[in-house]
């Protein structure tokens, strides 16, 4: 039992939801996707938008002291990282911070490394600022993704790597790394002079009694070559207010990392992301307690009842609300998989393609929804996927 109302489907037609775009021109499909989340935000936010409303001019605005202060209590408070008020800049979102940081810190050619199978805009990032993309494969083990370290440096060595952007959380894995992995990663980015780019973004939504590691937690030293890129907008479920941060804690890639943020002019945030943004992170703490009850109990059910009753191989996430799906035991293409889901089943839900090669015959699945909504989707798989 929760203080919060987890049960109840908001309406999302009509709002020009993306999630849901295509569910408004035909209702049969459900949408189960896009890493947003299909329940009602934390009151203290609505409460904030509406009190924002009321201003009646919604001009250009800066990042409050109270703002700043929440950021680093929540820090501080959730994860031990303590950093002081001048590393902290604010950005739109994520995505965007990584392509300012691939941009900042490489030129044109340069060789860019990512984990995958990986959340796509990673690799389009980095072909789309012209940079040289090399992949390490991850390797799964015990239901879990693993990082292969001889490989890992090969890769870096060989191909005379500049950054590399790890996430953490993994998405779509659901992996949260341990201390060890992580400081495995640093100590070979600090051997050959490679900047860490750490996409955190998911850092909230550790499960099943795993703990969040920042990167910049495990050694003084690594927070000379890391940028930490985080977000209150997954956990709190608002994306769409636009607003991200980085924790830069060498003065001089700070330095850099705001050049090219002006050169994008992209110094300015939304007024709205600012104010959600505290109000999530000053109230949200019991809302976000109990939403993990209820993604825990989605994530075991879709676990059971797809073991049990499809030959679909289930990766359980120690983290984020997402779950990979290997659906290679029905031997179909990519695109047949894709059809079979999407017009048989009539659930939308990630090509495994899409994350990269490795994502074949894989797809991802979204269960932040009320458990009503999980249960269909299941029902649908366990129709559509029968076990043999």
């Amino acid at each position: 039992m929760t203080d919060y109302n987890f049960t109840r489907l908001p309406n999302r037609l009509g709002h020009h939801t993306y999630k849901w775009q295509e569910t408004e021109k035909n209702r049969e499909l459900i949408p189960a996707w896009i890493a947003d989340m299909d329940f009602e935000v934390l009151p203290e936010v609505r409460e904030a938008v509406l009190a924002y409303a009321e201003q009646l001019v919604y001009g250009y605005t800066y990042a409050s002291d109270g703002l700043y202060q929440s950021v680093i209590d929540w820090e501080r408070t959730e994860h031990g990282y303590e950093f002081p008020k001048d590393a902290l800049v604010f950005i739109e979102g994520v995505v965007p911070a990584i392509s300012t940081a691939i941009q900042a810190y490489t030129e044109e050619g340069d060789s860019v490394l990512i984990n995958t199978p990986v959340y796509p805009p990673f690799a389009r990032t980095i072909k789309l600022n012209k940079r040289k993309l090399i992949t390490n494969s991850l390797v799964e083990r015990n239901a879990l993704f693993e990082i292969d370290f001889e490989q890992l440096e090969k890769e870096i060595v060989e191909n005379d790597v500049k950054l590399y952007v790890l996430c953490n959380p993994h998405n779509p894995g659901g992996r949260v790394w341990d201390k060890e992995t992580l400081e495995k990663i640093g100590r070979l980015c600090q051997k050959y002079d490679v900047l860490l780019v750490s996409d955190e973004i998911h850092q909230d939504l550790t499960l099943f009694g795993h703990q969040h590691i920042s990167f910049n937690t495990i050694a003084p030293e690594f927070k000379e070559f890391t940028i930490i890129l985080t977000s209150a907008t997954k956990t709190f479920n608002i994306a769409g207010t636009k607003n991200s941060y980085a924790i830069i804690e060498n003065a001089k890639l700070k330095k850099g990392f705001q050049r090219q943020q002006l050169v994008n002019n992209q110094h300015e945030i939304s007024g709205l992301g600012f104010i959600a943004t505290e109000a999530a992170y000053r109230n949200g703490k019991p809302w976000l307690r109990d939403l993990k009850i209820i993604l825990e109990e989605n994530i075991n059910y879709v676990v059971t009842v797809l073991e049990e009753k499809t030959d679909i191989k289930v990766m359980k996430p120690q983290g984020t609300y997402l779950i990979w799906l290997d659906f290679s035991a029905y031997g179909l293409s990519d695109d047949d998989l894709y059809h079979k889901i999407h017009d048989e089943a009539k659930i939308i839900l990630n090509q495994g393609v899409d994350f990269g090669k490795e994502g074949s015959q894989h797809a991802r699945l979204n269960i932040a929804a009320p458990k009503s909504l999980v249960e269909q989707i299941c029902h649908r798989l366990i129709t559509t996927f029968p076990k043999k």
